[in-house]
């Protein structure tokens, strides 16, 4: 006779302090490098006080700016003093608004931020129904309609696709406005165009992955057993599909941090991808410096967050497979 091996008792969550330590260690590990690589690649773009000095400026009016800016010191003392205030909060100072790098910061942020968020609530609700519904209905008439548009989505660059709806909805139809902040209704185009390219990578991961789970044998099961199509969404399909989803929400979201650099100087939008643009112009370096810390940390959060949450989802992935 067979003996029964009992399953091990699943953990509810993976965040034990080892855990969280060793990945708070990678996250600070992966801010240094990436801060490190941005500090002396800026360095190797020019020379911003030439670019604050009028024109017919001589080497002593240059070189003086230059001592004003701290640009005379030795790379690597301008690289430890940067280290030791960034460990303060202290970012430095604008070369070109004189101002801290975290007030310029704090004022854009809030316009990326929503331009962002409202980007992926857009690319989670069209990415999972149609993912969804084409899978439910492969082969028939909606499955034929949507994943023409979600290729289309997935194919066109962000410049592109925001360039077509200024022309149709701003320029033609006349129905939203085409540039800058004015209201609710500004945000409409910049976070479509953002969430375009977002929410057909969500469709197809949803879509496949709801196509691997509908072959289990715990469907079939259920349908056998008159479960409706709604309750085998929400009772099983959702969670077993909702790992490849979240894992690919998060690395979107870092996307979309990205893309909005494209987006903002599209739509003119005041946030931190147009900062972005102006700081590298005008080799702003503690501007440019401050943002990617910003943006790496943010990363590194997402991703963290997202680690933890498998456990919440599916403690298999707690426990490393759950059996004994």
């Amino acid at each position: 006779m067979t003996a029964v091996i009992p399953r091990r008792r699943l953990a509810a969550l993976p965040a034990t302090p080892r855990y969280i330590a060793g990945r708070a260690g990678q996250a600070l590990l992966a801010l240094f490098g990436v801060v490190t690589i941005v500090f002396f690649a800026l360095r190797l773009s020019g020379d911003p006080a030439r670019l604050l000095v009028p024109e017919g400026a001589t080497a002593a009016d240059i070189a003086r700016v230059r001592d004003r800016l701290g640009l005379n010191d030795s790379l690597w003392h301008q690289y430890t003093t940067f280290l030791g205030n960034a460990v303060h909060g202290n970012l430095g100072y604008s070369y070109v608004q004189n101002r801290p790098a975290t007030d310029l910061l704090a004022e854009r942020l809030p316009y990326t931020a929503n331009l962002a968020v409202a980007a992926l609530v857009l690319s989670l609700l069209f990415g999972v129904t149609v993912g969804t519904v084409t899978a439910l209905r492969r082969g028939r008439w909606q499955e034929r309609v949507l994943m023409p548009i979600v290729l289309a989505g997935q194919a066109m660059p962000a410049f592109w696709t925001g360039l077509l709806l200024v022309l149709v909805f701003s320029v033609g139809l006349r129905w939203l406005p085409s540039t800058g902040y004015d209201g609710p209704l500004s945000l409409l185009l910049p976070s479509v165009t953002l969430a375009a390219l977002s929410a057909a990578a969500i469709a197809r991961v949803t879509r496949a992955a709801m196509l691997e789970q509908l072959a289990q044998d715990y469907v079939r099961t259920a349908r056998a057993k008159g479960a409706g199509t709604w309750r085998l969404v929400t009772r099983h399909l959702a969670r077993n599909t909702a790992i490849p989803v979240l894992t690919v929400a998060a690395l979107e979201l870092a996307n979309l941090l990205g893309g909005a650099v494209v987006t903002e100087v599209i739509f003119a939008w005041p946030g931190l991808g147009q900062l972005t643009v102006q700081s590298v112009e005008a080799r702003d370096f503690p501007v440019v410096q401050a943002i990617v810390l910003l943006a790496s940390a943010v990363y590194v959060v997402v991703n963290l967050a997202t680690d933890l949450l498998y456990g919440v989802i599916d403690r298999r992935v707690a426990a490393g497979g759950g059996t004994a």
